[in-house]
């Protein structure tokens, strides 16, 4: 009698608090690990589930930017600086670096210095696809010759990539504080005073501001799973452009670097996937994520051991940096399945 009724009482539980302590909404991948490890994780999966994480993506939108930046200083070293908005991306990476740390540490600074910094860098990321997809325009035989140009033009979407370092800021504006209640309350009203929205808000239209709420509050509540894992196939897409054509120059010299090649359709499909499919969202999303970021691991060791290998090795590093394997795009196709693995903590919205 008492095993049916404790029974009873798990199945309500998993029902009322979906995701809490093992419920059926949390990714089915968790279930794997020991349970010590889940047992010092469900915190920081209640906290992403109820839309409680401003401080950690603050901070990782920071970094993600500064990573973005570091790729962006050594790519437009190799192009000497030819125009001068090729120096946008360097200042606003250390810009957004500060942003994301000072929000996580500050309220106010979420609300206003970051969402501010972060549509600019969204903005910087869209000009500069513009003027990479001129640039390969301007080589000679444009896009009549499109694969050796691509190849060997500017990098088409690697501005996207650093666009979306903007879109993890502007996300982590709308969330609330890990310290925050955990109901959350409408914006505006008697539990909530107007000031918890973000004050640049105040600068649209009404109309727009009124269509936004929803998205809002299902953001304040950890309900966008189907936008941040629309973001990780995107991300997915980009990042593995980068990498085909960038292992194409080097004739794909060693068997791993086909690796992000071939996961990038899986994280696209399973990012796809869970937009449609709350399964899928539990299941591969997870998984093709975590290999993701494993790949994204490995494949930054063998661009470090390449700048080694190189003449000169680790005595002249910034020479090696600038001219070797790109160090940082292997974390940037790691980031895409952080996106992934984000977006399969979260809640739905339906």
């Amino acid at each position: 009698m008492a095993l049916k009724v404790s029974k009873v009482l798990a199945d309500t539980v998993d029902d009322v608090l979906p995701g809490a302590l093992g419920g059926r909404g949390r990714p089915a991948l968790l279930d794997l690990l020991p349970r010590g490890i889940t047992r010092e994780g469900v915190v920081l999966d209640l906290h992403i589930r109820e839309g409680r994480f401003q401080r950690s993506l603050s901070l990782i939108a920071g970094l993600s930017g500064l990573l973005s930046g570091l790729e962006v200083l050594t790519e437009h070293y190799r192009g000497s600086y030819s125009q001068r908005v090729m120096y946008s991306p360097v200042i606003l990476s250390p810009a957004l670096l500060i942003a994301g740390v000072w929000g996580a540490f500050s309220r106010r600074a979420a609300r206003t210095v970051l969402p501010v910094v972060s549509l600019i860098t969204m903005a910087d990321g869209v000009i500069g696809f513009v003027f990479h997809v001129r640039g390969i325009h301007r080589k000679p035989g444009g896009w009549r010759i499109p694969v050796f140009n691509l190849v060997m033009g500017p990098p088409v979407l690697a501005p996207l990539l650093f666009a979306l370092s903007g879109y993890l800021g502007l996300i982590a504006t709308f969330l609330r504080r890990e310290d925050d209640p955990r109901t959350p309350v409408l914006p505006g009203t008697m539990g909530e005073a107007l000031p918890a929205r973000p004050s640049w808000l105040g600068w649209l239209p009404r109309g727009v501001t009124r269509e936004g709420l929803t998205l809002e509050q299902h953001v304040r509540e950890g309900q966008f799973q189907k936008q941040l894992a629309a973001a990780a196939a995107i991300s997915a897409v980009l990042s593995g452009f980068e990498a085909l054509y960038s292992h194409y120059k080097n004739n794909f010299r060693y068997k791993a670097q086909w690796t992000p090649i071939l996961l990038t359709p899986l994280l696209c499909a399973a990012g796809i996937g869970a937009i449609w499919s709350r399964t899928i969202a539990r299941t591969a999303l997870p998984f093709v994520s975590i290999l993701a970021l494993l790949d994204g691991a490995v494949g930054t060791f063998y661009h470090v051991r390449g700048m080694r290998r190189r003449p000169g090795g680790f005595r002249y590093p910034l020479y090696n940096l600038m001219y070797g394997p790109p160090a940082f795009a292997p974390l940037l196709f790691a980031a895409s399945g952080f996106l992934g693995l984000l977006a399969s903590l979260l809640r739905r919205a339906d």
